[in-house]
Order: structure tokens, then C-alpha cells, then sequence
């Protein structure tokens, strides 16, 4: 709004923007999701929950770092580590130090499913988001994700994105 309470509209080149950028949000987690399903029998919400405990500390995460992690609410997280814990690729048990606290801890049969999953997840990555640009385009994307990003959630911590701006 403006100081006269007047909404702050679009300029065509602002609203193309925001149009193609809504229209990336709408198509590529579906993109993603077929790749994985096809290919891995899992969604991509599996796929980022496995990958964030492969890179955490001796693979374990409370199950609401987790749910931060991948943007997900503690219920949603929940749910999918109790299906993924059926096919055997990570572990729930209550934290020792706090029994109020669940951990889950990726297992050696999640390492597997991951590492078999990540080449064509990769692939798919590439020939979507990244083939399709320059290298200068590539860091600018980052640059521009980290700066929504932050505008989104000031104080959130920064989930990807290891340049970050």
C-alpha cells in the first residue's frame, strides 16, 4: 500500500514477472514429483526429507528441524517419516535428552534409495531449471531465491543456497 492507502499495482513488466515465476511454482513440483515417482517410486517431498538427513550430522534430525528443512508442518513431516520408515529408509525413536522429542535418522537402505534416486532427480534438475540458463543466469537465480527468500522469512534461517547473497 501507499501512504495514501492506495494498492500498490503491478507495471506490465513486474506482473510478466510474477506471472512466469507463479507459473514455475506451479509446474515444477509436478515435473519433479513425476520424475521421482517414475523413476523411484517416491515424491519429491520424500526425496528433500531423505536428502536433508543424509547431509546432517551423523544423519539424524529432530523431526521438527526436519519439518523446517523442508518447509513441511510437523504433521505433514510426520506422516511421510511414518511411510518412509515402512519402506525402511529412516528410523523415529524419542530423543534421550528430551522425551518430548522425536529423531529420525536416515538408514543405510534410505542411503541406498537415495544415491539410486539422485541421478535421475539430478538430471531432471539440470534439463528444467538449469540447462536452460547461462552460468551468469544460474548465480542470479540463486541471488534472486535468497533475497524472496529472506523477504519471506527475515529471521528464518537460509535452507539452500550455499553462496547466498
Amino acid at each position: 500500500m501507499t501512504e495514501t492507502g492506495d494498492p500498490r499495482w503491478l507495471d506490465e513488466d513486474e506482473q510478466a514477472a510474477w506471472l512466469a515465476l507463479a507459473s514455475v511454482f506451479l509446474t515444477l513440483p509436478g515435473a519433479l514429483d513425476n520424475q521421482l515417482q517414475s523413476d523411484s517410486k517416491m515424491t519429491f517431498y520424500e526425496y528433500m526429507v531423505l536428502s536433508m538427513l543424509s547431509h546432517a550430522p551423523e544423519k539424524t534430525l529432530r523431526l521438527r528441524d526436519l519439518a523446517a528443512l523442508t518447509n513441511g508442518s510437523l504433521s505433514r513431516v510426520s506422516q511421510v517419516a511414518a511411510r518412509l520408515e515402512t519402506r525402511g529408509w529412516l528410523r523415529r525413536w524419542p530423543d534421550p535428552a528430551d522425551g518430548r522429542t522425536t529423531l529420525t535418522t536416515l538408514t543405510t537402505a534410505g542411503r541406498k534409495k537415495l544415491v539410486q534416486a539422485a541421478p535421475g532427480h539430478v538430471e531432471t534438475v539440470r534439463r528444467l531449471v538449469l540447462d536452460p540458463l547461462t552460468k551468469t543466469q544460474v548465480r542470479q537465480l540463486e541471488n534472486i531465491n535468497v533475497r524472496i527468500r529472506k523477504a519471506i522469512e527475515p529471521e528464518g534461517r537460509a535452507i539452500f543456497g550455499a553462496h547466498g547473497s
